[in-house]
């Protein structure tokens, strides 16, 4: 079998640090907006409810709660009267009137009842395989099959332990090709921003090549070459788990893991599938990092002689969200960790790195997308060598963001403090 290549297009680069100039960027006036900020819990156990989707109803506009559960969605002026969507994998879809999401609102959701019928139907009837097989053969016709031009936001982060040590966000232009088509997608940059502490990263810089690409290869549905390969398919198990429910509608849970007797690093993890139409609404999976070396071979594509680096972990998401009727890419996270041994010392380091991706807005292109080759990102680039600093308290203007995670929000306040001082 010839050796797996990461599904994604990023790679960990080790090397000697240089220095980061910080770039003044010009304010922007926002005043045709409202921001909300709000949590979503669980009904009953008051537990915050992570990655949820949030969209403006009758229009594109969306986010996703952070890892806190929190969430920041800025609202036009026009749609000040309209209706916030609230959905989560294993809950009931909620409706609240933007007008009624004050200061710091919390919004509950009801875990949804599965109806174990029609799980036992699908167990009798059919084969874990073959159901994803059939998923993966549907895309031409539950996938938006139009030139989509979409707006997104992009986080990345690099943590020694549990401090951050370098922040890097941007939003981008996604021009997302037709899922019926073999044509990759493309990516704009816009804006983007970053910090780096180097003192930190202890004469390290990690850098993640191929910055919102990465995120955009999990999209499995455009893109199942990197997991499963037509080749590779009966190198995984497939298994059914227990279904849930989304919007009271019925979702197939599909466990996978490679086989036993393969040595090459696959993926494990669930695939979430719609019992109705068998799209794929949801997937969360990891790869396999037992063998170090091959895993290592898989990321590290530069470091030191004397620097011996292997993975943790890495672990991956991705969600969908359907429009009239048709399924399109939302939201990704990925979350890799990397031991860093030095010869000769007694100390290891780790180091974690997180990106996520969300479609914040998206609009139909009748033409082909423009060539902008001054703007177009590639799937080589490093987007820390791409931004400039965090000089500018408004810089995002009426862009919509993911809310940053308290440990995030730190590190920005931090960076302004800096900033006032200089």
């Amino acid at each position: 079998m010839k050796t797996k290549r990461n599904f994604i297009s990023s790679f960990i680069f080790i090397c000697l640090f240089s220095i980061c100039q910080v770039n003044q960027t010009m304010a922007q006036e926002i005043s045709n907006f409202l921001e909300i900020k709000g949590i979503v819990i669980d009904e009953n156990t008051k537990d915050r409810l992570v990655f949820t989707d949030l969209l403006i109803k009758d229009t594109n506009i969306s986010t996703v709660s952070n890892i806190d559960g929190e969430f920041l969605l800025k609202v036009p002026i026009e749609h000040a009267k309209g209706t916030v969507i609230i959905n989560h994998l294993g809950y009931e879809k909620k409706e609240v009137s933007i007008a009624s999401l004050n200061g710091k609102s919390k919004i509950a959701l009801t875990a949804a009842v599965t109806n174990l019928e029609a799980i036992n139907v699908v167990v009798k009837t059919g084969d874990a395989k073959d159901l994803v097989l059939e998923t993966l053969s549907k895309k031409g016709t539950l996938y938006n099959n139009n030139n989509t031009l979409m707006t997104a936001f992009y986080r990345e982060t690099i943590k020694k332990r549990r401090k951050n040590a370098s922040l890097s966000e941007a939003v981008v232009k996604i021009h997302k090709q037709p899922y019926s088509t073999y044509k990759k997608d493309n990516i704009e940059l816009v804006k983007a921003r970053k910090n780096t502490n180097y003192d930190r990263l202890d004469t390290l810089a990690l850098k993640l090549q191929g910055g919102p690409f990465s995120n955009l290869y999990t999209d499995l549905v455009k893109y199942p070459e990197f997991i499963f390969e037509k080749e590779d398919i009966d190198n995984y198990v497939f298994t059914f788990g227990k279904s849930t429910n989304i919007n009271k509608k019925l979702v197939y849970v599909v466990n996978f893991k490679q086989n036993g007797f393969i040595k090459t690093p696959l993926y494990y993890g669930k695939l979430y599938i719609d019992a109705e139409t068998k799209a794929l609404t949801n997937a969360v999976y990891s790869l396999n990092v037992e063998n170090k070396d091959l895993s290592s071979q898989m990321f590290v594509r530069k470091k030191p002689r004397k620097v011996d680096v292997h993975p943790t972990k890495a672990s991956y998401r991705v969600n969908y969200r359907t429009q009239n009727g048709k399924w399109h890419y939302a939201y990704s996270n990925i979350s890799l960790s990397f031991k860093v041994n030095w010869k000769g010392k007694l100390f290891n380091s780790v180091y974690t790195l997180n990106s996520e991706m969300a479609v914040t807005d998206w609009e139909i292109q009748d033409t082909k997308f423009a060539k902008l080759k001054n703007q177009m990102l590639r799937p080589s680039t490093i987007l820390t060598d791409q931004a400039s600093g965090f000089s500018d308290p408004k810089f995002w203007g009426e862009y919509n963001i993911i809310e940053p995670e308290k440990s995030i929000e730190n590190a920005i306040a931090k960076i302004k403090k800096q900033l006032k001082k200089s």
